[in-house]
């Protein structure tokens, strides 16, 4: 379970569950004139627990699992995140029946017993929870707000190599030089780059001493980019900004997972505009779309 593709929205599915939790420990009734009475919480009314309490907390549970898991899982049919959606509108629906008829009717058994017990703080709280909670798992999807990561991706770790320079442009090992060819050497201010003549008065590379400067041989031809990792590809972690697909490198058009945003990843090739990537569980496909990705 990756617990960097948990959003903001999932964040306050979570404290609401706290709060829920929490108020399970209070009072549920109100009596004016019993402060002498010890009151009953949650956990003493099987209708209010299981409707209420043990409802939104399962279906809190169910939203984080299913944000975090790298495949979407489903029961009865229905996604794992969806029935965990469902389970909240379900508590928040039971927390307002309790609230309007605390006591299930018994207050209305027999002459002169309309004053019953009044709703308690447990059951206002649960259901102040229970609404934020089913809100915050229906809003999610749409705001895009709540739909930001709840946790920042940490910058991950690599040492350069001593004397190394820094990467470059995208996915190269290096910065290109105005006006140096792909592929190409940087060479230095005065100094003859590879393959080429010595200056003036000096011999070049296999050049006898005051001989002619031979020609420079033909740069070999570069490989084709088009499904082939490039020669000089230079593994780096990046993160993309919204949930992508990775797709098989058999060239299979069904994905095999789905890169979430927040989570860095391994690029290890080059594959025409699109990369070989690497998950956390070892498994490699190829990204299409590189768009608006963040180097590490």
């Amino acid at each position: 379970m990756n617990i960097r593709s948990l959003t903001r929205g999932d964040g306050v599915v979570i404290g609401a569950a706290v709060l829920l939790f929490i108020a399970s420990f209070l009072e549920i009734y109100s009596y004016d004139g019993a402060e002498s009475l010890d009151m009953p919480n949650a956990w003493a009314s099987g209708p209010v627990l299981m409707s209420v309490i043990l409802s939104g907390i399962i279906g809190a549970v169910l939203i984080v699992v299913a944000r975090g898991l790298p495949q979407p899982r489903k029961v009865a049919g229905l996604d794992l995140g969806q029935f965990g959606v469902a389970a909240t509108v379900f508590a928040a629906w039971g927390a307002l029946s309790n609230i309007f008829d605390p006591t299930g009717g018994v207050n209305n058994v027999g002459e002169g017993s309309s004053n019953g017990p009044d709703a308690g703080i447990g059951l206002i709280l649960a259901l102040i929870a229970t609404l934020v909670m089913a809100a915050a798992a229906i809003a999610t999807p749409l705001v895009p707000a709540l739909k930001a990561a709840l946790l920042g991706a940490p910058r991950p770790q690599q040492p350069q190599p001593y004397g190394g320079q820094p990467q470059g442009g995208y996915g190269y090992p290096g910065a290109q030089q105005p006006g140096q060819p792909y592929g190409g050497q940087p060479g230095h201010p005065g100094q003859p780059g590879p393959g080429q003549p010595g200056q003036h008065g000096q011999p070049g590379p296999a050049q006898p001493y005051g001989g002619q400067p031979q020609q420079a041989a033909a740069p070999a031809p570069q490989p084709s980019q088009g499904g082939q990792p490039a020669a000089d590809f230079s593994p780096f972690w990046f993160a993309v900004p919204v949930p992508r697909p990775l797709y098989g490198e058999d060239g299979n058009p069904s994905p095999i997972a789905e890169l979430a945003p927040g989570t860095w990843y391994l690029a290890v090739e080059q594959r025409g505009p699109g990369l070989v990537a690497q998950t956390q569980d070892g498994r490699r496909g190829v990204l299409q779309d590189t768009t608006g990705i963040q180097r590490g």
